[in-house]
């Protein structure tokens, strides 16, 4: 048996900690001396564990005490949603220190998208494409792209060419995003289909995908200064250089492509 302060030292968690978990149920003591005394034993160290571990993966102590019923398999499910909405967190806070960065540069009388960004317009022929359309959230990116590649190889379809995500939607929603993940192919059949032929605002980027946002301002810049043009149906974002074919993610490359049309047609 361990008195509370030196369960406490052994665990490294507070007695404070130790006695708010008492309270709500979550790790009771082994033995309660007639003193009031909280006594533990070395059995309760992984109980203990566990409860810190959820605890950091920003449950409350409240959802722990439900968890911590839960079979694995379920704690386990539990555990992968949570993991999906700290990526997107994650995500959400690099999107905002781009955008401070990218006021920043602003304000100093610099546009980092124009200084960066050569837009061209171009004339590119109809795609064949392998598609799976889903609406996710932004931290299943990978997950589509791993659906993608399990549906071509079940219909054993090879892809001729780059894989492209295409954005749908009346509006954009990182919790929300109805996406096409896409791969170009030669074949026909089930989840094929043809894109067709057009004009494109395109622009390149090189580097981190979570910079990927001044290529975005580039093209709007351009569509702005152009308003013959108009945007004429989902953007699209080709990974010319993926994460499957380099390691460094300063040397990724990813087209970005805004469909555009004549603004009287």
């Amino acid at each position: 048996m361990y008195t509370i302060g030196e369960f406490s030292n052994l665990a490294h968690v507070s007695a404070r900690s130790l006695r708010y978990y008492d309270a709500m149920g979550l790790l009771r003591p082994a033995h309660m001396g007639e003193n009031g005394y909280r006594y533990y034993t070395g059995g309760q160290l992984p109980a203990l564990a566990k409860i810190e571990t959820l605890k950091s993966y920003g449950f409350t102590l409240a959802e722990v005490k439900e968890l911590l019923l839960l079979p694995e398999t379920e704690l386990a499910h539990r555990i992968h949603v949570r993991r999906i909405s700290a990526y997107a967190q994650l995500n959400e806070m690099r999107r905002v220190i781009r955008r401070m960065e990218a006021a920043i540069v602003q304000m100093e009388g610099t546009s980092m998208a124009n200084d960066t960004y050569h837009v061209i317009l171009m004339q590119a022929p109809a795609q064949k494409v392998f598609s799976v359309r889903r609406t996710i959230q932004i931290g299943e990116m990978h997950d589509l792209f791993a659906e993608l590649r399990a549906q071509m190889k079940r219909a054993g379809v090879r892809r001729t060419g780059p894989t492209q995500a295409r954005y749908h939607g009346e509006e954009f929603s990182y919790e929300h995003m109805d996406v096409e993940a896409q791969a170009t192919v030669d074949a026909d059949g089930p989840n094929v289909s043809v894109i067709p032929a057009g004009t494109f605002a395109a622009v390149t980027h090189t580097g981190p995908y979570e910079n990927i946002k001044y290529a975005y301002d580039a093209l709007c810049g351009w569509v702005a200064h152009h308003p013959e043009y108009k945007v004429c149906g989902p953007a699209i974002e080709r990974y010319i250089k993926d994460e499957a074919m380099v390691h460094d993610p300063e040397e990724l490359e990813t087209g970005v492509l805004f469909p555009v049309c004549r603004a009287e047609e």
